[in-house]
């Protein structure tokens, strides 16, 4: 971007993004070798204005660009068809705007403030299944009258009302959650929260051992051995705090989890496992809680991005 577009108001919105990602995958194929004004640069800043203003479809890019004449000056074109558009959006290699999301979580790595200093950086995994036209996209069966895709998240919960994408997988809607926890969970710098969708006591007892927190809800019908008991505080909302085994027989764990019991919203018992012991049971029951902020990620992503148009989707499930 040239210091006229990051002048603009949309250019302070857009300047985080690193250009040279976009220099070097010129440099390494054909990405732009015969365009003349719509480069990859330019179709980017449209496609992310088109999303800010929630534009309904490329006609609808090309008569903002016909109209505005401060956005023409801003990203350096003054007229595009949807046909360009289109033919740009279908040879643009998903990898390069990939590249640029991994960028732009450093960067906010680099500026984040963890909510507490005890809990250190905490990760939200969860899923939320998009419908699709069942008649339009066959590939996609999920149920006998609709099709659908299942976008797998992992957000970083930075502070109360802020969560941004960490990494994300798309499969078909059928997979259960557990499938995708070896891509999901991979590395031991932050304590991980899901909830019932990923409980596999395999996969715990190989966490306990590699040294990766985690926090999840059990099941209703899980076996508790119970080897002992913590004290809670008088006027707290933890009523119990345990060391347990979970399982019996094949599937009895090898290592001890921790288990706080809260009183959910419907008065029902809730059961918080973890292998963490040195936080307090208050603070590992404000943890579980702040799962919730992914599911208001996934609203807002419902609500405000246009998923419509899912061909990179397509190509990844290929």
């Amino acid at each position: 971007m040239d210091k006229d577009t990051l002048l603009t108001s949309f250019g302070k919105w857009v300047a985080p993004i690193n250009s040279e990602i976009i220099q070097d995958w010129q440099n390494f194929s054909t990405l732009d070798r015969y365009t003349k004004k719509l480069s990859t640069m330019v179709f980017l800043l449209l496609f992310v204005e088109a999303q800010l203003q929630k534009r309904k479809g490329l006609r609808s890019i090309m008569r903002e660009i016909q109209a505005d004449e401060e956005f023409q000056q801003a990203i350096g074109i003054n007229s595009i068809s949807a046909a360009q558009l289109s033919r740009k959006n279908n040879k643009l290699d998903p990898e390069v705007l990939q590249n640029i999301l991994c960028d732009l979580i450093s960067q906010l790595h680099r500026l984040q403030t963890p909510a507490t200093a005890r809990v250190g950086p905490v990760k939200v995994i969860d899923s939320t299944t998009i419908s699709l036209c069942l008649n339009k996209y066959k590939w996609a069966t999920f149920r006998k009258t609709k099709a659908g895709v299942k976008l797998h998240l992992r957000v970083t919960f930075a502070e109360p009302g802020m969560v941004y994408p960490d990494k994300a997988v798309i499969t078909p809607a059928k997979p259960a959650d557990h499938t995708q926890m070896d891509v999901l969970i991979d590395e031991a710098d932050a304590t991980y929260l899901m909830d019932r969708g990923y409980l596999d006591y395999t996969k715990y007892d190989d966490y306990c051992v590699r040294g990766i927190p985690f926090v999840s809800r059990l099941k209703n019908n899980a076996i508790i051995e119970e080897v002992s008991e913590f004290p809670v505080l008088e006027d707290s909302k933890i009523t119990r705090d345990m060391k347990v085994i979970l399982g019996k027989g094949n599937k009895r764990m090898k290592n001890a989890l921790r288990m706080i019991e809260i009183t959910g919203s419907k008065g029902n018992p809730v059961r918080i496992i973890t292998n963490r012991f040195e936080i307090t049971a208050e603070e590992l029951g404000d943890l579980y809680r702040s799962r919730w902020q992914i599911e208001i990620f996934f609203r807002w992503v419902k609500q405000n991005l246009k998923l419509t148009c899912i061909t990179a989707q397509k190509r990844m499930l290929s």
